[in-house]
């Protein structure tokens, strides 16, 4: 985790975090089975968490690595997109992007990269 504070999630972005949790696509339900409870490499991650004014889709915090996933509803959103993932930088994530295509056609290598850029984000544990 940076030094600097994260922005406080907003009582709006708190409620919004949970309906998307209630309404989250095959993808996202997918994804999340594999990385809930320190699944994937006993990394940490929560699930549609808000950050400041956004929702990230998994945010791992020990890496401070957000994975977003992108499917249909991102058509036609690249500015939008390019404007959360320029804050979520400023915050000291780094982003990494998914298509719902890839998590369904090739689940084990998205699971690998996930694995591979939270693990070269971490900082090496102290003996």
């Amino acid at each position: 985790m940076t030094d600097r504070k994260r922005p406080l999630a907003t009582e709006h972005m708190i409620a919004r975090s949970r309906e998307l949790r209630r309404k989250m696509t095959f993808p996202e339900r997918l994804l999340w089975g594999r990385l809930r409870d320190g699944r994937l490499a006993g990394l940490q991650f929560r699930r549609q968490h808000p950050v400041g004014p956004y929702v990230a889709d998994y945010l791992c915090l020990s890496a401070n690595v957000v994975i977003e996933l992108d499917g249909r509803s991102h058509d036609g959103r690249a500015d939008q997109d390019r404007q959360r993932q320029d804050y979520l930088e400023r915050q000291g994530l780094r982003v990494i992007r998914f298509s719902n295509d890839s998590v369904l056609q090739n689940l084990t290598g998205v699971l690998e990269a996930i694995a591979r850029v939270c693990k070269n984000a971490q900082p090496p544990a102290s003996s």
